[in-house]
């Protein structure tokens, strides 16, 4: 349930309890083993409250994907591509950086979540790259290589830094991802 902050103040504590057990839970487990009546003990609520906000846990994850998806969208929204692609990576790498072990396993998962990671991925190239009049000129086969490129480029990138520790400096990790995609794009596109 996403919170306008007009809630009772009973129905917040309660989201917000249920969040952040997921949250918890997706760091400790693979997302097939977590189940309701788990979360409703770490969030300290019975499992019917659960149910009086998600139908399901896929409601609750597909909730806090969009979250993700839309606030990084947010960060994006002015970009241009591909002009803008080396920003657009940038905020790709910062953005991410910020956000926590959960985002992380969503992100870099190769089994549990990749079906939500793709639906996060979706979202993000629906509002930025089908508005590239150079990409919509592309045949589909062009159009549909190009957008695979980019996006596996950039998680395998983002994947590696993860679970290297983190150790590489994120602006060499940066500066890696943009000089391998940007050669990838622009020789396509010019």
């Amino acid at each position: 349930m996403k919170l306008t902050g007009f809630e009772d103040l009973r129905i917040q504590r309660t989201v917000t309890a249920i969040s952040q057990a997921f949250e918890e839970l997706i760091c400790e487990l693979d997302y097939d083993n977590i189940t309701v009546t788990e979360l409703a003990k770490r969030a300290l609520i019975n499992k019917k409250t659960f149910y009086r906000y998600y139908p399901t846990l896929n409601d609750l994850l597909a909730e806090m994907q969009e979250q993700y998806a839309q606030a990084y969208i947010d960060v994006i929204k002015d970009f241009s591509l591909p002009k803008d692609l080396e920003k657009m990576q940038r905020a790709f790498f910062e953005f991410s950086a910020q956000q926590g072990e959960a985002y992380d396993k969503i992100t870099i998962s190769q089994s549990s979540y990749r079906e939500i990671r793709q639906d996060m991925v979706d979202m993000v190239m629906a509002s930025t790259w089908s508005k590239a009049e150079k990409v919509n000129q592309l045949s589909d086969f062009q159009k549909i290589s190009l957008l695979n490129f980019v996006q596996h480029t950039g998680l395998a990138i983002y994947r590696q830094w993860v679970e290297e520790g983190k150790k590489t400096p994120l602006e060499d990790v940066i500066e890696t991802a943009n000089l391998l995609t940007l050669a990838g794009v622009n020789s396509l596109l010019t």
